[in-house]
């Protein structure tokens, strides 16, 4: 049931920003700035730098908000500290903010590459389509898997700068990520029926993939770097395999479905940061 008291100012800026998931979509806002200095450097033009971090900032608070107001009658049985059902934030405003920040994206892609601007209509149709159902379903984690690799191809697109070994982090695939993130929601997903990843392999089974998937696309950069198949760097891709390494071994040994609820958040973001650090290496490597 929506909360219909007088609302203040207070609270309408506390519910937007709490509609904004703001630990993930920074997440996301630092991985993109990330991979855009890498694509630039060493010859950075501020300028497109910017438009490519704001537009993608503005797609990823878009999917967000949008997420919220998709969900709006979930939370209010499940989740009733969310914004909407609080009563902070209206639907029709969440509605309205998610539409504007499209508009807003596109705007702001219209001075890049035109490949920047089709790589976040893909990531937005993809977002969009997981708001609409497909993250009550095992599609939610191709989702997830086929979105995330997009980040830094959209971040080298944007600044004009396209290299064939970009493609490879397609198949390394994010499923992690979407387990992770899942991990907190499945207890009420699978009252409520929904059929998420996640809920299909149980959280004993979620937390064995997480670190499996990562250690799966490591052993792909490994192969790619001993045979040479893409010329990198091999001291800089080594760092990034022994750190993942070790990220994947806190992971097994701090984390596990007896331990206390909180730790599931600090869980996903572990596994945000360690697919970075993986990205982000093979990526450095690659041309260096």
């Amino acid at each position: 049931m929506e909360i219909t008291k007088k609302r203040r100012l207070s609270d309408i800026i506390l519910g937007l920003f709490l509609l904004s998931h703001p630990g993930p979509v920074l997440l996301h806002i630092i991985a993109v700035t990330l991979f855009a200095l890498l694509a630039a450097w060493p010859h950075f033009a501020w300028g497109i730098i910017a438009l490519v971090v704001a537009a993608h900032a503005a797609m990823q608070l878009s999917i967000a908000m949008l997420n919220d107001y998709c969900d709006r009658q979930l939370d209010a049985e499940s989740k009733p500290g969310k914004p909407i059902p609080r009563g902070l934030v209206r639907p029709v405003e969440a509605l309205f903010c998610g539409l504007l920040l499209i508009v807003v994206m596109v705007l702001l892609l219209l001075p890049l590459h035109r490949l920047a601007l089709l790589i976040s209509l893909c990531y937005l149709a993809l977002g969009q389509g997981y708001n609409l159902g497909l993250k009550s379903t095992p599609l939610s984690g191709i989702v997830f898997a086929l979105a995330m690799p997009l980040i830094p191809l959209y971040a080298f697109a944007g600044v004009g700068r396209t290299l064939p070994f970009l493609f490879w982090l397609v198949p390394v695939g994010c499923l992690a990520l979407n387990l992770a993130n899942s991990l907190p929601d499945i207890p009420g997903d699978a009252t409520r029926g929904a059929r998420t990843l996640a809920v299909a392999l149980g959280l004993k089974g979620s937390f064995i993939a997480c670190p499996l998937l990562i250690v799966l696309g490591a052993l792909l950069i490994a192969v790619l770097t001993l045979t040479q198949a893409i010329p990198v760097q091999p001291l800089i891709i080594t760092l990034a395999l022994i750190l993942t390494c070790l990220s994947v071994v806190a992971m097994i040994f701090f984390f596990g479905p007896a331990k206390p609820l909180w730790t599931r958040k600090v869980y996903f973001y572990l596994v945000v940061l360690t697919c970075i650090l993986l990205a982000g290496g093979w990526l450095g490597g690659a041309i260096a």
